[in-house]
């Protein structure tokens, strides 16, 4: 996968998806530094590879990330989440950051909740004019 925008082949299908993802942290605290996004940038990006998706963007604030994902459409994007947050919050605590483990306690880097969007392709007012444009068979 060189390339993000590149449409992308299965076994049975063709397929262009992607999805934007939010990740707050518990409590909305403020503890990432750039060292910290610096270091969750291979590790998202390594749960990306393993389930056939790949990070095409990644960055954050203090208190949260941005991460774009091309995925399959055989990946649920539930399953997705839990496996970047769970992997990313165990090892992230592995690396003891002092910021972190003042801030933060109980084992949880992430909120529980999270945001995913769909994007990419064409605008959904396109799609639908498309559709709606279709020949009717009589």
């Amino acid at each position: 996968m060189s390339n993000g925008s590149d449409i992308r082949h299965g076994r049975h299908c063709i397929f262009l998806m992607h999805v934007h993802l939010i990740f707050v942290t518990r409590y909305r605290r403020e503890v990432f530094t750039k060292e910290i996004l610096d270091d969750l940038r291979p590790m998202f990006a390594s749960v990306c590879t393993d389930f056939e998706a790949e990070l095409v963007e990644f960055d954050g604030e203090d208190d949260h990330v941005h991460l774009l994902v091309n995925y399959p459409p055989k990946v649920a994007v539930s399953t997705l989440v839990n496996s970047l947050k769970g992997v990313s919050s165990r090892m992230i605590r592995k690396k003891n950051y002092p910021s972190i483990r003042r801030k933060l306690w109980g084992g949880a880097l992430w909120s529980p909740s999270y945001f995913a969007g769909s994007c990419g392709g064409a605008p959904i007012a396109v799609i639908r004019q498309y559709i709606e444009q279709q020949q009717t068979p009589h």
